[in-house]
């Protein structure tokens, strides 16, 4: 059994939504082997896992993404808007998934397949749990590239967003929205790891951004990177 704990010294708090019972009741049975993750909840749809986020207060939920009544995407977003410390990691069949793209954007921190190993699903919540995304920005890539679609907002709109930024910052974001790594960017602009850093955390505190998966969406969305077209 692992004896690791979060930042807090606490067990990271973990919500199921599936309407699969036998699916939460195996994932159940993998977090009970831990001493660091403990389920403090279960839901059978999505309005039901939002009414049980708000009573448990998680810091991790497992969100099916197609389930009757509210699906996994609405969930998400109402999640998300309602909590920021609850971060959502949707369970997916398929990694190419337009329901995948949509709750990502909706503000889900990452996927993962249904069939994922134990010590990968372990692995993803520990990472999400301390603040990462688990969705890394090439599959994000992926995923856009397939699924993109204009934003809800005019284009312009979206653009603006961007005029709190540096110029260094804006390089740094269509570096993130690119698919580099902090340590790519660091090279490519001649920065120490640190500021490489620093500047993202400026970028996703004036952008309001959760994490990596949402930066590369939001530069798609503003075009700092063109779409690939398979």
């Amino acid at each position: 059994m692992s004896d690791k704990t979060g930042g807090s010294g606490h067990p990271t708090r973990v919500v199921l939504v599936d309407d699969q019972s036998l699916l939460r009741a195996a994932f159940r049975m993998i977090f009970d082997e831990t001493d660091d993750i403990r389920v403090v909840g279960e839901a059978s749809d999505g309005a039901q896992g939002v009414a049980v986020v708000r009573e448990t207060r998680p810091d991790v939920v497992l969100m099916d993404i197609r389930m009757p009544g509210m699906d996994g995407v609405e969930a998400t977003r109402r999640i998300t808007a309602e909590d920021g410390s609850a971060k959502v990691l949707v369970l997916t069949t398929f990694d190419l998934d337009e329901y995948v793209y949509d709750a990502l954007r909706a503000g889900a921190s990452g996927f993962l397949l249904k069939d994922t190993l134990a010590e990968d699903l372990l692995s993803a919540v520990r990472v999400v749990a301390s603040g990462a995304a688990v969705t890394g920005p090439t599959i994000t890539r992926r995923l856009i590239d397939h699924y993109v679609r204009p934003a809800p907002e005019a284009p312009r709109t979206r653009a603006e967003q961007l005029e709190v930024l540096t110029a260094r910052e804006l390089e740094v974001l269509t570096l993130i929205a690119g698919g580099r790594s902090n340590s790519e960017i660091a090279r490519e602009m001649h920065l120490s790891d640190g500021t490489v850093r620093t500047h993202i955390g400026r970028i996703f505190a004036k952008l309001q951004l959760r994490d990596r998966v949402q930066a590369v969406i939001l530069g798609y969305e503003c075009g700092l990177v063109p779409q690939r077209r398979e």
